[in-house]
């Protein structure tokens, strides 16, 4: 007796617990959540240990062989996280979404076997080489294999990306009907590989990717450095994470402005979504947003809100430059994603993006007054900021995928319509149970390993741990100032 018919005899209730729709959709988004976290950790740190071994073979100095051998740790065990993470989304393509898998095979295969024939592998074995290959190895071959890795992680990104963006604004085939099945034919590769979204899809995810790993770098060394505030390696990391902040915050803010003209030309429908947006005409800006009360969390609307917005400025955004623009709403669509998913994500990770900008300047402040590790205030700060990256990423992503709904692949094939139709809900729920159990211990897993690195590098430093675990040592030169 299968689980479905043995639950159905128990409790016929469980049949309809989810449907097939819904819990295979909550299944995939749960599988590229948790992957997408150490995808973007290995895109963000490819440029960290490229730095690094660069350094430490020019200079041979000490410091830079420390963060050189302790972040390709970090990006080992991420890599092999991503690969165990990342396997089981091929086999959700034919489970759980089969008529994705036939009607846009011709457009999606090759990227994703591109992506794991010219960038997997060659990440995979140029890591071997940074990992045990320092003294079996030349200089020179030993830093184009930092680079080679770095390439794989970003080449890896941007094929994956490529069947995205493709979704997101599909170009280059058309739809012919093949064995009374309609599905969409490859006629211009070029134009399918490089669509309207993929330049921007492209710039704003590596960029994320850089953020987030820079506030996990600087998380973390501001951790050591509190602990032991003499140590030169990790006082060169934090100054290393701080400029990249400086950089690449503010970068990600201006490109989010200009990217968001562009989904409001290529999906409408999204960016009203991002604005919750329902009548269509002139459209204010809606700089905060709190919810008058419960019912404004889940169905978010101008008269249930607490606002303030700048008149006209939507309209002013959407267009690039004109305040009488106008947006289309909400209310001119059939059928809308799930507005306050994709409208409160949207204001979270923008929330977020401001608060890395206030962290970089004031970070950069610091290291321009030389005090960057003396203030005990910033240390707590980065080390509380080390996860939000992931956390603005990971919603900025939400607003991506959910605000396309009801769209798998937009305007030709709708989410509903690429479910398996032999697929139950009960072995959809029960799946998606099973994904989440393991994949949550995978990611217990992989904060633990970075713990022991932690503790490992604290107790290479001298520092002394005590019998209740915590960490003793002196720590002069730290105050409370600024």
């Amino acid at each position: 007796m299968s689980p479905t018919t043995l639950l159905r005899a128990v409790d016929p209730g469980w049949a309809a617990f989810l449907s097939a729709e819904l819990a295979s959709r909550m299944q995939f988004g749960w599988t590229i959540s948790v992957h997408i976290i150490f995808a973007s950790l290995s895109i963000g740190l490819a440029p960290f240990i490229v730095y690094f071994t660069w350094k430490d073979v020019r200079t041979n100095e000490q410091r830079y062989a420390r963060l050189r051998s302790f972040w390709v740790k970090v990006f080992a065990a991420g890599f092999v996280m991503g690969t165990v993470t990342g396997i089981p989304m091929s086999f959700q393509f034919g489970t759980n979404f089969p008529q994705f898998s036939e009607a846009a095979g011709e457009l999606i295969g090759g990227p994703l076997a591109f992506e794991a024939k010219m960038a997997f592998f060659l990440e995979a074995v140029f890591l071997g080489v940074l990992l045990y290959g320092r003294d079996r190895v030349g200089d020179r071959t030993y830093i184009l294999s930092s680079v080679l890795v770095g390439v794989g992680a970003w080449l890896s990104g941007f094929w994956i990306l490529v069947v995205n963006a493709w979704m997101q604004t599909p170009r280059g085939y058309e739809m012919v009907t093949r064995n009374g099945v309609e599905i969409a034919k490859l006629t211009d590769p070029l134009a399918a590989f490089l669509t309207p979204r993929m330049p921007w899809m492209y710039v704003h995810m590596m960029n994320a990717s850089v953020i987030s790993v820079a506030l996990l770098v600087a998380g973390v060394s501001a951790y050591i450095i509190w602990k032991k505030p003499d140590t030169e390696a990790w006082n060169t990391a934090l100054k290393l994470a701080v400029v990249l902040l400086v950089v690449s915050a503010p970068f990600q803010a201006v490109h989010g402005d200009a990217y968001g003209r562009h989904v409001e030309d290529t999906q409408p429908q999204k960016f009203a979504a991002m604005e919750a947006h329902y009548e269509t005409g002139q459209a204010d800006l809606h700089l905060l947003a709190f919810p008058k009360s419960a019912s404004a969390l889940t169905d978010p609307r101008a008269e249930n809100l607490y606002t303030v917005s700048l008149p006209a400025v939507g309209s002013f955004l959407a267009s690039g430059g004109d305040f009488d623009a106008e947006v289309i709403g909400l209310n001119e669509y059939e059928e809308n994603p799930p507005v306050a998913l994709v409208f409160w994500s949207f204001r979270f990770m923008v929330g977020l993006g401001f608060l890395f900008i206030g962290l970089a300047l004031w970070g950069g402040y610091l290291t321009y007054r030389g005090r960057l590790s003396e203030s005990t205030r910033y240390l707590k700060a980065m080390i509380a900021a080390s996860p939000l990256g992931y956390a603005a990423l990971l919603t900025g992503w939400y607003v991506t995928e959910i605000g396309r709904q009801p769209w798998v692949v937009q305007g030709e094939l709708r989410t509903s319509e690429a479910v398996s139709s032999a697929l139950t809900g009960t072995e959809a729920t029960l799946t998606l149970v099973g994904f989440v159990v393991v994949y949550v211990g995978l990611v217990a897993a992989a904060m633990y390993i970075l713990k022991w690195l932690v503790r490992e590098e604290l107790r290479s430093l001298g520092v002394r741990e005590s019998s209740d675990g915590r960490w003793h040592g002196p720590i002069p030169g730290v105050s409370d100032d600024d």
